[in-house]
C-alpha cells in the first residue's frame, strides 16, 4: 500500500486545503486510518491521501460518503460546492460535469497536450505561465479530471495532436521525458487512441483552434472550443456536424496509432535519459 506523505497543506491557503486538512482533523479525531475511511467511503486509500494534501478535488459522492462515514452532519456536502467554485473556473464546470458522464471523448490540441493526458509536472508549468493566485488547486482539478480512466466504464478516447507539441519541452527535458512515457502508456489502453500529425503536413483544419468533442448514452453531442479567455461548450446540431467533419479529416490526415507511438518514440529518444 502507498501512502503519500509531506507537509500538510495551509486551510488558509485555498478551499480545497481546509477541505482536506478538515478531512484529516475529523478523521484523526475519530481513530481511523486512510485505509479504514476509504472502505467505509467506498474509495481507495488512495484519494483520501490526495484529498487530505489538497492534490485532488473531491466528487459530490465522495463528499456525501465522508458525512455518513465519519457522522460529520453534512459538513462536507456543504463544503463540496465552495470547493468546486474555487477549483474550477464557472465557465469550466459544465465540461467536467460532462467528462464524468461521456462514453466517448474525441480531443484535437495543436499547441499543447491534452489536460487529460498532462502529467503532474507538465500541467504545472503550463498553468503556471499565467502566475495564477490558486496555482495548486488548479494543478489538483487538472489531474482530477483524468479520474475518469478509473471508471470501470472508462470512455472512449482519441487524442490527435499535433507533431510540434511534441517538440515543445514544457518544463525541460526531464519533465517533458516523463509526459512522453506517459503518452506511450495512456495509447496502450485498448480504449484509448493516440495519433499525431506529422509535422510534414503543413496545413490541416486544426490550424483553427483545439476543440473536443463528446458522447453520450443518452442525448446530443457536445462540443467544447478552447479559446483564450474562457472555452465555449455547445449541444447545436450544425456546430457538432462541422466539428465531427472536422475530426474525420483530421484522422485521415493523422499518421496510424501504431506509426504515431513510433513517433513519439523517437522524440523521446532524442531526449536522453
Amino acid at each position: 500500500m502507498t501512502v503519500e506523505t509531506g507537509p500538510a497543506p495551509d486551510p488558509t491557503k485555498s478551499l480545497l486545503a481546509f477541505f482536506g486538512t478538515e478531512l484529516a482533523r475529523i478523521r484523526t479525531k475519530q481513530g481511523l486510518s486512510q485505509e479504514r475511511l476509504a472502505k467505509l467511503a467506498h474509495t481507495t486509500q488512495s484519494m483520501i491521501s490526495k484529498v487530505e494534501a489538497a492534490k485532488r478535488v473531491p466528487s459530490e459522492d465522495l463528499a456525501r460518503d465522508l458525512d455518513i462515514a465519519l457522522k460529520a452532519d453534512g459538513h462536507f456536502q456543504r463544503l463540496y460546492p465552495l470547493v468546486m467554485c474555487y477549483a474550477y473556473p464557472s465557465w469550466f464546470l459544465p465540461l467536467v460535469e460532462l467528462e464524468r458522464s461521456a462514453v466517448s471523448i474525441r480531443s484535437f490540441q495543436g499547441q499543447i497536450l491534452p489536460g487529460l493526458l498532462q502529467t503532474e509536472q507538465y500541467a504545472r508549468t503550463i498553468l503556471a505561465d499565467a502566475r495564477p493566485d490558486n496555482l495548486e488547486d488548479l494543478v489538483a482539478a487538472r489531474m482530477t479530471r483524468q479520474s475518469i480512466f478509473e471508471r470501470e466504464d472508462r470512455p472512449r478516447t482519441w487524442f490527435i495532436v499535433d507533431e510540434y507539441v511534441l517538440m515543445r519541452h514544457v518544463g525541460g527535458e526531464a519533465v517533458m521525458r516523463t509526459q512522453l512515457e506517459r503518452l506511450l502508456e495512456a495509447g496502450q489502453h485498448p480504449r484509448t487512441v493516440i495519433q499525431i500529425i506529422p509535422r510534414t503536413v503543413v496545413t490541416h483544419p486544426g490550424l483553427e483552434g483545439a476543440f473536443m468533442l463528446l458522447g453520450f448514452d443518452e442525448g446530443e453531442d457536445v462540443l467544447h472550443v478552447d479559446g483564450f479567455f474562457q472555452g465555449r461548450t455547445t449541444a447545436d446540431r450544425g456546430e457538432v456536424a462541422v466539428a465531427a467533419h472536422t475530426y474525420d479529416l483530421l484522422r485521415a490526415m493523422a499518421l496510424s496509432p501504431d506509426a504515431s507511438a513510433e513517433l513519439i518514440g523517437r522524440h523521446l529518444k532524442e531526449l536522453g535519459t
